[in-house]
């Protein structure tokens, strides 16, 4: 039975302030919550008895089963789905060398949580495992935002940091990329299987101390050239256009 203290609790979740607080961050359905178990450490598992008894192997520190309804008072979801789990949030240390030794990504200011876990979804794709977010950027713990990285927060990082100092701290012979309307079109440029490539906010782009520490200004060029077209492109697209081409490359 989930008492309703613990239901108060779960809820509660959606708020940073509670998640910041207790270190912990909420996840639901099965299999979202099964391709995390394992690689966060699971405070609180609440499922149906269904879903337990499929799935007998799986341990957290507290085990509830609950009714159909329990699962709709404390789902966040317009449509629960069996299961919710409760997981710590991990602490990953922002090493500057990183870059040094693969391609990495950084956001700069990246607010709609649905964009920064779409993000999380195409580094996974392209075998990125680091990015390293700007202060301003969304909370990749909001319920949101883990919902929409469908899993792939199970394995790429996630550092939030004072992006200039990091980005200042970097060996000055690392590739720091990052797109700009008046950058060198991408497809003829040279790219790298290292360093770090910077998307920027989605109305703003790039901040201007950022780029202050961008040495490979790239552009994302239109169709056909000198046409007249949308005013950019939204962040989680170019991410995925970026990152598709850096692969191409390495292929």
């Amino acid at each position: 039975m989930l008492s309703k203290n613990k239901i108060k609790y779960i809820r509660s979740l959606e708020l940073k302030k509670f998640r910041k607080e207790e270190k912990v961050f909420l996840a639901e359905g099965p299999k979202l919550v099964g391709d995390l178990m394992g690689h966060f450490a699971c405070r609180l598992l609440a499922a149906l008895p269904s879903w337990f008894s499929a799935h007998p192997d799986l341990r957290a520190d507290e085990m509830i089963e609950i009714t159909a309804e329990e699962l709709t008072r404390a789902s966040l979801l317009k449509h629960p789905q069996e299961v919710l789990a409760v997981f710590e949030i991990p602490e990953y240390p922002s090493d500057p060398k990183l870059p040094e030794q693969t391609l990495c990504l950084a956001l700069d200011d990246v607010q709609d949580p649905g964009n920064l876990g779409t993000i999380l979804r195409i580094a996974d794709w392209f075998g990125i495992h680091d990015i390293f977010c700007s202060c301003g950027t969304a909370d990749v713990y909001n319920p949101k935002c883990v919902q929409a990285t469908m899993g792939a927060l199970a394995r790429v990082r996630i550092h939030y940091c004072q992006l200039p100092e990091f980005l200042h701290s970097l060996n000055r012979e690392i590739p720091v990329f990052g797109t700009f309307l008046d950058g060198e079109n991408i497809y003829s440029q040279p790219l790298s299987d290292r360093g770090i490539i910077v998307m920027g906010n989605e109305g703003n782009g790039i901040s201007s101390e950022t780029s202050r520490f961008i040495n490979q200004r790239i552009l994302i060029p239109n169709y056909p050239a000198g046409c007249e077209t949308s005013e950019s492109l939204n962040v989680a697209i170019a991410t995925a256009i970026v990152c598709a081409e850096f692969r191409r490359r390495m292929l």
